[in-house]
């Protein structure tokens, strides 16, 4: 049926005719644009990859060590490359096989540290498809059988390049197995063969592996040459970023950097325009530099409002109070090390923030107040990783810090009360001439010189000590805990011992005796009760030295000045090891006097660093 206009179906001869082939009467006809292609984008980390020994940043040593092994002919037949990840381990293995290989532009080079980056050794090494040169991962491939069809194919020589190059990354990863295999290859490879490892953790590899290679440490970039080659890439991609932003990301690096490029990367895919030191702390979860130095003047100044005023405001905008504990902590490090270095002032290593304001709060602070706040800051920021609410664990440790900021230091208080009268002579009976005690009342000591020893053998303590040195550690235990002592007149001792003591105990000790003195010695066992084990004597001694401690007045103070500390122990420098005294009766240990009240301590600052050790804060001693 035909239509108003048209016919339902047009005739064969009525079709539209094809296209032309060529130009019509007016000109060509037009075509059709080809369908574009989007560039896949490459990240930074990639993009800048180093390409030559002269890309390389922090890792002077090396290129030049590099470098003039080339140049004298007289490059290793294995490397060990090691240090953090994103330092440019694999990169340099990469340099390292182009080097190697590269013909030069008119195909007539030898191996060179400037590889030409045109021939088609260098162009295939480059995009990670030249067959002479073998990546693996030692970490999925790290059995036996991978290394074996490793030792296999250094068997054939190179089908295009100068040298067949094996780069194993993550070496470490390794079995035992692997690494034995290993061995005999790489000690002793063809000439055609170099072998290039790359490791994070080089201690898990075997020594016999380390020794039969040239190694090298990658150190970590220092964050102003992070910021320098950061800065060459804005500047590369059009991206104008602030300096601040730049510190910001070569701090979060952290040495490498891969890390950096990264974090670069991605505040790039973000910023609208100027990449902003906001936008880069808010990507991070950063607190601001200022406010970190804000809440430590409140923390060390005992202003708690102060400090949880700027906790509540890093939270609201996102920042983790723990990684806030963790800059608090970095920053006491750095004003540490201006205290203890001056010169670090004037260094361009440390950004302005820090040398400035810093060094003014490094003036304000002694050593030792520092190094109790380093003290319960590093407990804390464990603390806050395990407990249950972040926040609240953060703000009880800044609560902790503001609270203890103005309470005086251990030694400022021993000298306060020494200075006042407190203390008084000790009550106990004078001990030996040149005797002293070594007490300790949560980590204040007060020593003096120890007298001569007794002759070897002269009593049954000394007979036991020796044979403790004759690694006869059962009869040692025996005589220490199950012999009671009636009579000690040598080449004759007289005991009652346990029970539980072995019946050929006497002989035993008789047989050793006799062989280091040539005389024969008789041991009787009696049923008189006789004295005290030399365990009990000893018991007893350190029950009665921790007493006589604990009644001394300059003790009692410090005690009552420290709610919850306690003592700790008391060590008299007078006696053996069974704490006893040398020089008088077995069963009546003598008390060495203490220090006279009016002792000066030998350094004001030592004495107060003296009292915080590694493993804990003295104020939660004991508590």
């Amino acid at each position: 049926m035909s239509g108003l206009f048209q016919d339902d179906e047009a005739p064969q001869d009525q079709l539209p005719p094809p296209p032309p082939d060529g130009p019509g009467l007016f000109g060509d006809a037009p075509t059709a644009p080809e369908p574009v292609h989007a560039t896949p984008y490459r990240v930074l980390a990639r993009k800048y990859r180093p390409t030559t020994f002269d890309d390389l940043i922090g890792q002077e040593s090396m290129v030049r060590i590099l470098r003039n092994a080339f140049a004298a002919g007289r490059v290793a037949h294995a490397f060990m490359l090691t240090g953090v990840r994103g330092v440019g381990k694999t990169t340099t293995a990469r340099i390292i096989a182009r080097a190697l290989n590269c013909t030069g532009i008119d195909g007539k080079g030898g191996p060179t540290a400037d590889p030409c980056g045109v021939c088609s050794n260098c162009v295939g090494i480059l995009a990670d498809r030249h067959p002479d040169v073998v990546e693996m991962d030692a970490a999925s491939n790290n059995g036996v059988g991978d290394v074996r069809e490793i030792i296999e194919a250094v068997r054939f020589r190179p089908m295009q390049a100068r040298f067949k190059i094996f780069v194993l990354d993550e070496i470490h990863m390794l079995s035992t197995q692997a690494f034995n295999a290993l061995l005999k290859t790489l000690e002793e490879p063809p000439p055609h063969v170099k072998f290039v490892f790359a490791t994070t953790e080089i201690r898990k590899v075997p020594i016999t592996v380390r020794s039969r290679c040239q190694s090298f440490v990658l150190r970590r970039v220092r964050i102003a040459e992070l910021h320098a080659h950061f800065a060459r890439i804005a500047e590369k991609e059009d991206v104008p970023v602030e300096p601040a932003a730049l510190d910001l990301i070569a701090r979060a690096a952290d040495g490498s950097v891969r890390d950096g490029l990264s974090i670069l990367d991605q505040a790039m895919a973000q910023a609208e325009g100027v990449i902003t030191t906001v936008q880069v702390k808010d990507m991070l979860g950063l607190a601001d530099r200022d406010s970190v130095f804000d809440l430590m003047e409140a923390v060390m100044g005992g202003k708690a409002a102060a400090a949880l005023a700027i906790t509540d405001h890093a939270h609201e905008r996102g920042a983790d109070l723990g990684t806030l504990l963790q800059d608090l902590l970095e920053l006491l490090h750095t004003v540490t090390r201006l205290k203890s270095i001056p010169s670090l002032r004037e260094s361009q290593e440390l950004p302005e923030t820090e040398r400035t304001r810093g060094a003014e709060i490094a003036d304000r602070l002694t050593v030792p107040a520092l190094a109790r706040a380093w003290q319960m800051l590093l407990k804390g920021v464990g603390e806050v990783e395990t407990a249950p609410d972040r926040r609240a664990a953060a703000e009880m440790v800044l609560i902790r810090l503001c609270h203890v900021s103005d309470m005086p230091m251990p030694g400022d208080l021993v000298r306060r009360l020494m200075a006042s009268g407190a203390s008084t002579s000790q009550p106990s009976a004078p001990g030996p001439s040149g005797g002293g005690v070594r007490a300790v009342a949560n980590g204040a000591p007060m020593t003096m010189a120890a007298p001569d020893n007794a002759p070897r053998l002269s009593s049954f303590r000394e007979v036991a000590a020796y044979v403790e040195t004759q690694r006869e550690p059962t009869l040692h235990a025996h005589l220490l805990h199950s012999v009671h002592v009636v009579r000690f007149a040598p080449p004759v001792i007289e005991w009652r011992q346990e029970p539980e003591a072995p019946r050929d105990l006497p002989s035993r000790l008789a047989s050793l005796l006799q062989e280091v003195t040539k005389i024969r010695w008789t041991i009787a066992v009696s049923a008189s009760p006789g004295e005290p084990t030399l365990a009990e004597q000893g018991n007893a001694a350190d029950t009665a030295r921790r007493n006589v401690a604990t009644d001394h007045p300059l003790v009692r103070a410090i005690l009552d000045a420290f709610p919850g500390a306690r003592l700790e122990s008391v060590r008299d420098a007078t006696t053996d090891r069974y704490g006893l005294p040398t020089e008088v009766p077995l069963g009546e240990p003598d008390m060495p006097d203490f220090a006279p009240p009016d002792a000066e301590l030998a350094d004001a600052e030592l004495a107060d660093a003296a009292l915080f050790d590694d493993s804990s804060s003295p104020w939660e001693l004991d508590a």
